[in-house]
């Protein structure tokens, strides 16, 4: 199983982080072990003083596929998730400031949490709204509408460079609110109203 996940699909989100908005989907992956299940509990990483939520839809890949055109691309994911992309921000901008890749800030143990996937073909999913809560509090409040490329378009472009098979996930990116998380947090996940992920932070 591959994690692939989408940085800055939002231009709200780069603004917020004086990123440049790209002009091409910004890739980068997670290994299988950065994967956290709904329920389980984040344990708050040593090597870090700034762990960051970013919530996120998260598409399961049905069937194999690559070279995938985007006209057929809807036919290659069937579930959806509300997930949560844990980065660790400090050593991300070490990271960032040497030119160095992401991978220890982004691909650590439990830094891809998930909720419980649902059937994507009961959504609209060019208008898909989603919430994160931290404690309580609306932090992110996202729309699918506001992608600056959308999931048929992702899915068409991840293909050019590595075939998708059965299970695979992709993040396709967060809206703007991201925010530091410290021990004793709660954050809760939302789909159309329907609270898919609940995780707390120890």
């Amino acid at each position: 199983m591959k994690i692939i996940c989408v940085g800055r699909n939002y231009v709200a989100h780069a603004q917020e982080l004086q990123n440049e908005v790209p002009t091409s989907p910004l890739i980068f992956m997670k290994p299988q072990t950065a994967v956290l299940k709904d329920g389980d509990a984040f344990y708050h990483p040593e090597f870090s003083k700034d762990i960051h939520y970013e919530g996120e839809l998260v598409l399961r890949i049905c069937k194999t596929g690559k070279h995938i055109d985007e006209k057929f691309a809807t036919k290659y994911y069937d579930q959806i998730t509300y997930g949560i992309d844990f980065t660790a921000r400090d050593l991300q901008d070490e990271l960032k400031k040497k030119g160095q890749p992401w991978e220890l800030a982004k691909g650590f143990d439990g830094s891809a949490v998930l909720g419980e996937f649902v059937n994507i073909e009961d959504f609209s999913k060019e208008n898909i709204d989603f919430q994160t809560f931290l404690n309580g509090k609306l932090v992110q409040d996202g729309h699918s509408n506001l992608m600056i490329y959308g999931f048929d378009y992702i899915v068409s472009y991840v293909s050019k460079f590595f075939t998708l098979k059965q299970g695979d996930l992709i993040f396709t990116g967060t809206p703007a609110g991201v925010g530091q998380v410290k021990i004793g947090d709660k954050i809760e996940g939302f789909i159309e109203g329907k609270k898919l992920l609940e995780c707390e932070v120890k």
